[in-house]
C-alpha cells in the first residue's frame, strides 16, 4: 500500500512539474482540448458508422484517430 501511495505523489509531482518546465520554455497545455474536440469525435465516429452500414465493410474507409498531439501542447 505505502509503494502505491508513493508512486501516486511521484507521478503527480512529475506532471507539475512537467507543466512548470513547458510553461517556463513557452509553450502550454491546452486543458481543454479533449471537452472540445469530444464533439467533433463523435459526429465523425457518427458519421463513419452511418457509412460504414451504408457500403459494407469492404469499402469502409474510417479514420479513428481522433487525438492531435501537435494541438494538446503549443506554443505560446
Amino acid at each position: 500500500m505505502f509503494h502505491l501511495v508513493k508512486f501516486l505523489v511521484s507521478a503527480i509531482v512529475i506532471f507539475f512539474l512537467a507543466v512548470f518546465v513547458l510553461d517556463y520554455f513557452g509553450y502550454e497545455v491546452n486543458q481543454s482540448y479533449f471537452t472540445e474536440s469530444k464533439k467533433k469525435c463523435e459526429e465523425h465516429l457518427k458519421e463513419c458508422g452511418k457509412n460504414l452500414i451504408r457500403e459494407g465493410t469492404n469499402n469502409a474507409e474510417c479514420d479513428f484517430n481522433c487525438v492531435d498531439p501537435k494541438v494538446i501542447i503549443k506554443k505560446k
